[in-house]
């Protein structure tokens, strides 16, 4: 279902891209140019059927939180 949504969230309108990590747990970012974007996305019916049977089947809690990236640089040894 995860790789699902990931196909389904670059075909949205707005969306920029993601990022995954999993160990004990999973972790994904997602980006979106805008509020709206972001809004549009949570209506979409299959992913509310995903974050339904997440509830029920997979998770016993998630977290969403909506934050503005103000500032993003790294380092890369090449």
């Amino acid at each position: 279902m995860s790789n699902r949504m990931v196909e389904l969230a670059k075909r949205q309108a707005g969306f920029l891209g993601y990022e995954s990590a999993q160990d004990e747990s999973e972790i994904t970012v997602s980006y979106w140019e805008s509020l709206e974007a972001i809004k549009n996305w949570k209506s979409n019916l299959d992913h509310q059927l995903a974050q339904k049977l997440g509830r029920e089947q997979w998770y016993r809690h998630y977290k969403i939180r909506i934050c503005k990236v103000e500032r993003d640089y790294g380092f890369e040894i090449r």
